[in-house]
C-alpha cells in the first residue's frame, strides 16, 4: 500500500508525526506493509514553524518538499497533481489547511482515495478558510476518521454517511508521547526562568485575529491587565502585525507580556503543561490544555472543540479586553473527563481500520 502524507503546517506536522509512528511499529510487525512517503507543501517553512518538528518528532524526511509557501490552493493543487499520480495508492491528509485542501482536490483529480484523519470539525463560520477546507475535503474522502462524536455528527447531517469511523484524537496520542519526552528533556522553563504554576501562556495565530489590529489590540490590552507574566510565542503572521502598528508594538512591550519566538512542540508541551491557565485562539491547542488539564480561554466566536465548552474546561471570550479578563478572575479547574478523545490509541486504530480497508 503506497501512502503519500500531503502535510505544510504546524498542527499537521504533530500529527503526521504520531501517525508516521504508528506506521513504523505496525510494519515492524505485520506482514502487509504500509509504503508513507511525505509531500511537504512548504505552507510553513522556517525552522521554528517547520523543520524544528521534523528533528525533534522523528518525521520521515520529505520525498518532495515543494515551495508553496506564497501559493494559492490551485497553484498548491497543480504542483501536487504531477507527483501523486505516479506514487500513490491514497492520499492521506489531515485538519483543515490550504495544503489539506490542495491535496484533496489533487487526490480527486488524479482519482486517487483520500484518508482524512481529523474529519467531520465544524466551526459554522462561513467566514473561516479553514471551514470551506474542511467541509471541501470532507465531501471528496473515502475513509473520515474522526476524533469526536459531534464530528461523526455533523458528517451524517451533511449526508456524508460510509466511511466514517470514530477513533479518538490523535492530537491526544502525541500529547502523551511527547509531554513524557518533555518531562525528561525540556529545559524551556528554565531558559526562561519560570516558576511552574506562575506564569500564563498565550498564542495568536488566527488569520480572523490577526487581520484585524482591534484585535489584537483589544487581546493585548486583556493581557497586560493580568497579575501574572505571560509567555506569548509569537506566530509569524503576528509578529508582522504587531510590528507594522505604533500602537501594537507599545501594547506588545507591557511588563508582564514577554514574546518569545516559536518553540518546538515538546517544549510547547511543556510550557502547557506547568501553565496556570491558556488563552489562545488555536484549535489545537484548547485541546492540548484539556490534555494537560490546564483552563482555557479561547480569544474566539466559536469552537470546533465543543466538548471543552461543554465540560467547563474552556471559555470562548471573543476579542474582548474585559471578557478575557472577566473570564480568568473567575477561573475554575472541572473535575470533568472527556471520554471520547480517546485512551491514546487513536493513531493505532487508523492503521488497523486502514489496512482492513485496503485489503
Amino acid at each position: 500500500m503506497r501512502i503519500i502524507t500531503i502535510i505544510g503546517a504546524r498542527p499537521q506536522f504533530i500529527k503526521a508525526a504520531i501517525v508516521s509512528y504508528a506506521i513504523r511499529q505496525h510494519n515492524a510487525q505485520s506482514s502487509i506493509q504500509i509504503e508513507e512517503r511525505i509531500l511537504h507543501t512548504g505552507q510553513h517553512y522556517d525552522y521554528n514553524m517547520s523543520q524544528v518538528f521534523f528533528d525533534q518528532m522523528q518525521i520521515p524526511a520529505p520525498t518532495w518538499h515543494l515551495a508553496c509557501n506564497d501559493q494559492t490552493v490551485e497553484q498548491m493543487r497543480d504542483a501536487i497533481v504531477p507527483i501523486i499520480d505516479q506514487h500513490a495508492d491514497y492520499i492521506l491528509l489531515y485538519g483543515d489547511t490550504n495544503s489539506t485542501l490542495a491535496g484533496a482536490l489533487a487526490a480527486t483529480q488524479c482519482n486517487i482515495p483520500i484518508i482524512h484523519i481529523e474529519a467531520g470539525l465544524r466551526s459554522f463560520n462561513p467566514q473561516m478558510a479553514e471551514e470551506h477546507n474542511r467541509i471541501e475535503t470532507d465531501k471528496r474522502s473515502t475513509l473520515l476518521f474522526c476524533p469526536t462524536y459531534t464530528a461523526v455528527a455533523n458528517l451524517q447531517r451533511e449526508g456524508i454517511t460510509k466511511g466514517i469511523y470514530m477513533v479518538g484524537d490523535v492530537m491526544y496520542d502525541a500529547s502523551l508521547l511527547f509531554t513524557e519526552q518533555a518531562s525528561k528533556t525540556s529545559d524551556i522553563l528554565s531558559r526562561l526562568n519560570l516558576t511552574p504554576r506562575q506564569y500564563l501562556l498565550a498564542t495568536i495565530h488566527r488569520a480572523e485575529t490577526t487581520c484585524d489590529a482591534e484585535k489584537v489590540a483589544n487581546i493585548l490590552r486583556a493581557f497586560a491587565q493580568m497579575p501574572y507574566p505571560i509567555i506569548l510565542p509569537l506566530h509569524p503572521r503576528t509578529r508582522k502585525v504587531v510590528a507594522a502598528s505604533e500602537v501594537l508594538t507599545d501594547l506588545a512591550h507591557a511588563d508582564n507580556i514577554h514574546i518569545i519566538e516559536s518553540v518546538s512542540y515538546v517544549d510547547m508541551q511543556w510550557l502547557e503543561e506547568q501553565a496556570i491557565c491558556i488563552l489562545t485562539d488555536s484549535g489545537g491547542v484548547q485541546k492540548e490544555a484539556y490534555f494537560h488539564r490546564v483552563p482555557c480561554i479561547t480569544m474566539r466566536e466559536e469552537t470546533e472543540w465543543v466538548e471543552t465548552i461543554e465540560t467547563g474546561w474552556n471559555t470562548l471570550v471573543g476579542a474582548d479586553t474585559q471578557k478575557i479578563v472577566s473570564a480568568f478572575q473567575n477561573l475554575s479547574i472541572p473535575s470533568t473527563i472527556i471520554t471520547e478523545y480517546g485512551d491514546g490509541k487513536a493513531s493505532t486504530k487508523i492503521i488497523k481500520i486502514l489496512c482492513q480497508n485496503a485489503y
